[in-house]
């Protein structure tokens, strides 16, 4: 090991395990919807009840973010991504178990959401903004781009598991990955570049990009708020919170969890549903991955303009893509969809860094991340609400769809007056 960090930067180390953890999280976080229709068809309960569970994790997965930003800052990285991972492994194992709806909130809701919430986006803005100065939001992109990857790699073969082991094995699948993943992450990840003696990646002055002294040593639960009373003082904390808010009722919340039901109302098999969802993951891990290069390059507002906007069209075009048959159907909005999926992120954290600092930028992006998984939460459960009502996923495509276009034209305020914000980053 010693030989290989004296010809690279240990900063490029902790983005591969980063990306794994992420990974792994993102495959724990898109299980339910594996399990929705099974547990629909086992247990008898309806889209509704099983949703409460859903929004439940999702909503705590969001809250997590700030002071789970605040306790790597007390901490570390290392021992907060251990614990949340090992709560992961003991939540999901005990899904298997599960008989009552108040079980699957105690497992899948709490215990799963708490433990993501570990190890969840706010992991990722931490790490690229404390490693790395130049290529921050290229970083930034591959590390949330592990949010696609883990559909890609999970979902088919969760639903493989579910279709021919029964849903219950889903969860002792992951609890065993969840604990296999703690091995590498005690062994080679550290907290900080000062950990290994160097500083962040692209640095030219001892200190820039890291955190300060005074986060470091704060009360996790005192720091965190203590963060969210000064950033709610800035118009830009509620532009970026309340588009957060929508990405998250237009992604995870929505698509993520309730996909593949809407694809079973069309007769469309659960484990073909789960492959559109991982050809949207593979197509993600290159829009996300693409949408990082930019951020470094390009404005962010405009970045996020484009990627609100053309997201809303193509949740609009769905409900007619299950009446078409071929490639320019489904396939084509797995397509589309994929490439935007999570490709607000990279400009997203730039923005936040630009409003309120290196140092209070990962904290700051810990509560806007909160308004991302609220919006996914909320959606969560209402979509399930429609779904119940009306017998259809319709009304809650054209939701989410205008959602996108009103977060589109909010995009472009973001940063006005700020001048550091209106410009793009250095090309590196």
């Amino acid at each position: 090991m010693r030989a290989l960090t004296s010809r690279i930067h240990y900063g490029w180390i902790i983005v591969p395990l980063t990306f794994f953890v992420l990974l792994i999280a993102a495959g724990a976080r898109s299980t339910p919807g594996v399990l929705m229709q099974p547990m629909e068809n086992e247990m008898g309960w309806t889209a509704a009840t099983i949703s409460i569970a859903v929004a439940i994790n999702i909503a705590l997965f969001g809250l997590m973010g700030p002071f789970a930003a605040a306790l790597m800052q007390s901490i570390g990285v290392r021992k907060t991504v251990l614990l949340g991972l090992v709560v992961v492994a003991i939540s999901t194992a005990l899904t298997a178990y599960v008989h009552t709806p108040l079980q699957l909130v105690l497992t899948w809701g709490i215990g799963v959401g708490l433990g993501v919430g570990m190890i969840g986006i706010v992991l990722a803005a931490t790490v690229s903004t404390r490693w790395f100065v130049k290529r921050r939001g290229t970083v930034t992109g591959i590390l949330t781009a592990a949010n696609a990857t883990g559909q890609l790699v999970f979902l088919p073969i969760l639903a493989l598991i579910a279709q021919n082991y029964g849903w219950r094995n889903v969860g002792l699948f992951v609890a065993a990955i969840a604990l296999v993943t703690t091995i590498p992450i005690a062994l080679f990840m550290r907290n900080r570049p000062e950990d290994v003696g160097l500083k962040p990646y692209g640095a030219t002055a001892v200190g820039e990009g890291g955190d300060s002294p005074l986060l470091r040593s704060g009360n996790p639960l005192r720091t965190a708020f203590t963060t969210l009373r000064d950033a709610s003082r800035k118009r830009d904390f509620w532009l970026l919170f309340g588009t957060f808010f929508i990405c998250g009722a237009s992604t995870n919340g929505f698509i993520g969890t309730h996909f593949i039901p809407a694809c079973g109302d069309h007769f469309i098999p659960e484990v073909r549903a789960a492959g559109y969802l991982a050809m949207m993951g593979a197509f993600d891990l290159v829009g996300t991955t693409l949408s990082g290069v930019l951020t470094d390059r390009l404005n962010s507002r405009y970045l996020l303009f484009w990627y609100y906007g053309l997201r809303g069209l193509s949740l609009m075009f769905v409900p007619f893509a299950f009446t078409i048959t071929g490639p320019f159907g489904l396939p084509l909005f797995a397509l589309f969809y994929g490439l935007d999926w999570v490709a607000t992120v990279p400009p997203t954290v730039r923005l936040t860094v630009d409003a309120f600092g290196r140092d209070k930028g990962p904290l700051v992006f810990g509560w806007i991340s909160a308004g991302h998984q609220l919006g996914a939460s909320s959606i969560a459960l209402i979509a399930g609400i429609i779904r119940t009502t009306q017998g259809s996923y319709d009304s809650a495509f054209y939701l989410s769809a205008g959602m996108c276009l009103v977060a589109a034209a909010a995009s472009l305020t973001i940063g006005l007056g700020r001048r550091q914000a209106l410009q793009p980053a250095t090309a590196s």
